[in-house]
């Protein structure tokens, strides 16, 4: 990361002695995104749940990350879920891409590893879609809430409720 965060100081010293004409948009929405990610991978890390565990296979590229939850309580105690993070260039006005690499059955993820989040959503009907304010901290946190027992909880009061 120490790396990437170089680069972006480099870029924003060629950036000044180039003319603004030179530059495209999707270089400036790029290196918005990275300059982001700098700041937000850094708070991700220093905020992580204990269940959950990032990997950046490549530290120069932070808009793809893996991430790994190994849920403490509820019914997923004890597996390990792999999830594959892309965030695309137009980041933070569109949300990360998220996929499930471990198969499982969950109502929120499909067998091909689709996640059903409404922070991951770019609109939503309930206004609790993505929105430029969230940050990959509301990803991950969001992605570990769907393994714990507060989910198992809204499972069985749904039981009592309506399946009796």
């Amino acid at each position: 990361m120490l790396t990437l965060a170089s680069k972006l100081k480099r870029d924003d010293g060629l950036k000044g002695s180039r003319t603004a004409a030179s530059a495209s948009d999707s270089t400036r929405r790029v290196s918005v995104r990275d300059k982001l990610l700098v700041k937000e991978v850094a708070e991700l890390e220093a905020n992580l749940p204990c269940t959950c565990k990032v990997h950046f296979p490549d530290p120069n590229k932070l808009h793809c990350f893996q991430l790994t939850v190994t849920p403490d309580e509820g019914y997923y105690q004890g597996g390990k879920f792999q999830f594959e993070t892309e965030v695309p260039d137009a980041y933070n006005m569109v949300p990360p891409k998220v996929k499930c690499l471990t198969k499982i059955w969950h109502p929120n993820i499909t067998e091909t590893g689709e996640i059903c989040l409404s922070l991951l959503r770019e609109h939503s009907i309930d206004g609790t879609g993505w929105a430029p304010t969230r940050t990959l901290k509301d990803v991950v946190w969001g992605l570990n809430s769907l393994f714990t027992e507060d989910f198992r909880n809204k499972v069985d009061d749904y039981i009592k409720r309506y399946a009796r």
